[in-house]
C-alpha cells in the first residue's frame, strides 16, 4: 500500500515537474531572439554608443537593398527592415518627437517596437528597436503620457494583457516594465469580464491616471457589437479598478467598428476633445465631444472618418498622436498595401496636424518641416481649361512631387488631375473634385451641401496581382465661390490630397511602367481655371551623403 502510494506520489512530482518545465520553457521561449542593447543615461554616451550600434548598420544595409524597389517611397517613413504595422506612441520629449511601430524583425518576426526620431515630424533617423516582448508574446498598440522626468508607455501585450513601461533617458533607448508583468490581465480560461483587454490610451487627470481599452460591446442593432472603449483609473499605474463604458450618444460608428488604437485628448480653445480611433472593419476615424469629468464620460457631439471605405486594401489605418503644445493634435496614419510583399508593405503617411474651426468642426493639413524636403521647383502660369479636353502639364513630371494647385472650378461639375500618367495614358492615377457632389448636411436645421473629393487607383497599375481600392470619396465643405486649394504629395505608390485645409483622402498605388509620372488636368462638363500650380521635386528622406 505505502508502494503504491510511494509510487502515485512520485508520479504526480514527475507530472508536475514535467508541466513546470513546460510552463517554464514556454515563458523562456517568449524571450526575443533579437540581439538587445542597454544604453548610458546621458545624450553624449548614447550618441557615441549609436554611432557603433549593429543593428543601426544593420539597419543602414537594409534600407540601401530595399531602396531597390522602385514602389518603395522616398519621403514617406517606412521601417528599415521586414513589414510593418501600426504606427504607436507618437510623443514629444526633451525637443524630439519619437515614433514608435510595430516592427517584424527578421529573426524573431513577432512584433516589438520599433523606434524614430525626428525634430522636425519629417526626417526620421532609426533607433535601436524599443520595446521587446516578454514576458507578453508580441508588443501591439498603445500610446504614451510624457510627465516632467519619465515617459510612460501603455500597450497592449498579446497573451498577458495591458502592460506599463516607462523610460526616462534622453533618446527613450532603456525601457522597464512595471513589474514586468501585465497591469490589466487577460481574462482567465472560463473568466467573463464586462470589458475587454485590448489597445489602451493613458492620460492623467489630478493625481490619477485614467485609461480606455479599446473593444466592442454587443448593444448594437439586434444585439450586434458596436464600437466601446472601457474606463479604468489607477493611483499608481500598477493598481488598476475599472470603472465603467467610456462613450455615450455616439452615432457616428458603423455595426461592426471597433476602437483600437485610440488616443483621447483635448483639442482646440473651445473645451473640446477628440477621440482618435482605428476600427478592424473601416479603418481610421475620430469622435469629437465634451468630457463630462465629474462622471468620466466622454459625450459625443461629432464624427468622423480619415479613411472612407473598407480597411484593405490600400487604405488608411491606425493614427497614433501627440499634442502639438498649441491646441492641435499631430497624427500619423500607417496605411495598408495592395500588392503582396512579404519583404516589406505598409508605410506611414505624412503627419498631419488637426485642429478646429471657429464651428468646431475638424480641420486637416500636412505639417512639419516638409519644405525642408523640395529640390527643383515648377511654376505653371494660369491656365484656361476647355471643357472636356485633357491638358498634359509637360512641364510637370514625377513620381516624387509635392504640387499645390488653385482652381476655379467656375459651372464645371467635375475637376480631374492625374497624376502617376504613362505618355500613352496605359497607367494613371485619378484625382477627382466634384463640386456640390457630396453629401447634404441634414443633421441640423440649416441644410448645408458638400463637395467631395476622390481617388481612384482602378486604372494606376498594369501589374498582375496589384489590387485596386473602390474610390476613396470624401465629402468636403467648399464655400459658394471658393476656390479649390488642393495640396497633392505623390511619392511612388502613395498619394496623400489636401483640400482646402478640410479634408485629406490618401491611397496606395502601383504603377508598373517607369514612365508612369506624367500629370494632366481636365474639367468636365464646362469649362474651369487653373489659377496656379507649384510642383517640387522632393529628396530621398533615407539618402545617405
Amino acid at each position: 500500500m505505502r508502494g503504491e502510494l510511494a509510487g502515485t506520489i512520485l508520479r504526480a512530482f514527475l507530472i508536475a515537474e514535467t508541466l513546470f518545465s513546460s510552463l517554464t520553457m514556454a515563458q523562456e521561449n517568449r524571450a526575443s531572439k533579437v540581439p538587445f542593447y542597454t544604453f548610458g543615461t546621458t545624450l553624449e554616451e548614447q550618441e557615441k554608443q549609436l554611432k557603433a550600434n549593429p543593428m543601426l548598420k544593420r539597419f543602414d544595409d537594409s534600407r540601401k537593398e530595399l531602396a531597390k524597389d522602385h514602389h518603395r517611397p522616398t519621403y514617406h517613413y517606412v521601417s528599415p527592415e521586414g513589414i510593418m504595422n501600426d504606427p504607436n506612441g507618437l510623443c514629444f520629449w526633451q525637443g524630439r518627437w519619437h515614433l514608435f511601430y510595430q516592427g517584424f524583425p527578421p529573426e524573431d518576426p513577432r512584433v516589438h517596437w520599433g523606434h524614430a526620431v525626428s525634430t522636425d515630424l519629417i526626417h526620421w533617423r532609426d533607433l535601436p528597436y524599443a520595446i521587446y516582448p516578454n514576458p507578453e508574446d508580441r508588443v501591439y498598440s498603445g500610446t504614451t503620457f510624457v510627465e516632467k522626468n519619465r515617459v510612460i508607455a501603455m500597450y497592449h501585450g498579446v497573451g498577458s494583457g495591458t502592460m506599463v513601461a516607462t523610460s526616462t533617458d534622453p533618446l527613450l533607448l532603456n525601457w522597464t516594465k512595471l513589474g514586468n508583468k501585465p497591469v490589466i490581465p487577460i481574462p482567465k480560461p472560463g473568466e467573463q469580464l464586462p470589458y475587454n483587454v485590448f489597445d489602451p490610451a493613458i492620460w492623467k487627470k489630478g493625481d490619477q491616471y485614467y485609461s480606455v481599452l479599446a473593444g466592442r460591446r454587443p448593444v448594437g442593432p439586434g444585439g450586434k457589437l458596436v464600437r466601446a472603449l472601457f474606463l479604468f483609473r489607477s493611483p499608481d499605474l500598477a493598481n488598476w479598478h475599472y470603472l465603467h463604458p467610456f462613450i455615450e450618444n455616439d452615432g457616428y460608428g458603423m455595426v461592426g467598428d471597433d476602437g483600437a488604437c485610440p488616443y483621447f485628448w483635448p483639442i482646440g480653445d473651445q473645451g473640446k476633445y477628440i477621440l482618435l480611433h482605428f476600427s478592424h472593419m473601416s479603418g481610421g476615424k475620430y469622435l469629437l465631444g465634451d468630457y463630462d469629468q465629474v462622471h468620466d464620460k466622454f459625450i459625443v457631439t461629432d464624427g468622423g472618418n480619415f479613411n472612407h471605405g473598407p480597411m484593405l486594401p490600400n487604405g488608411v489605418h491606425a493614427p497614433s498622436a501627440y499634442p502639438d503644445g498649441k491646441g492641435g493634435i499631430n497624427v500619423i496614419f500607417n496605411i495598408n498595401e495592395g500588392k503582396t510583399d512579404k519583404t516589406w508593405g505598409r508605410i506611414m503617411t505624412l503627419p498631419r496636424l488637426l485642429t478646429l474651426d471657429e464651428n468646431g468642426k475638424l480641420l486637416m493639413s500636412p505639417t512639419g518641416d516638409i519644405a525642408s524636403l523640395r529640390s527643383k521647383k515648377v511654376t505653371v502660369a494660369e491656365t484656361t481649361l476647355p471643357a472636356n479636353q485633357e491638358i498634359v502639364l509637360r512641364a510637370v513630371s514625377g513620381n516624387a512631387l509635392e504640387m499645390h494647385a488653385v482652381i476655379d472650378p467656375k459651372d464645371s461639375p467635375t475637376i480631374e488631375l492625374n497624376v502617376l500618367r504613362s505618355p500613352g495614358k496605359e497607367e494613371y492615377t485619378r484625382i477627382l473634385f466634384y463640386k456640390n457632389g457630396g453629401f447634404w448636411d441634414r443633421s441640423e436645421a440649416k441644410n448645408v451641401q458638400y463637395s467631395a473629393i476622390s481617388i481612384d487607383n482602378s486604372t494606376a497599375s498594369t501589374l498582375e496581382g496589384v489590387r485596386s481600392r473602390v474610390p476613396e470619396t470624401a465629402s468636403v465643405f467648399i464655400k459658394d465661390g471658393e476656390l479649390i486649394d488642393l495640396r497633392i504629395f505623390v511619392d511612388k505608390s502613395i498619394v496623400e490630397v489636401f483640400v482646402n485645409g478640410r479634408q485629406c483622402v490618401a491611397v496606395r498605388m502601383y504603377p508598373g511602367r517607369s514612365d508612369s509620372q506624367g500629370v494632366s488636368i481636365q474639367a468636365h462638363g464646362s469649362g474651369a481655371t487653373l489659377k496656379s500650380l507649384e510642383a517640387w521635386q522632393m529628396d530621398n528622406l533615407f539618402a545617405k551623403p
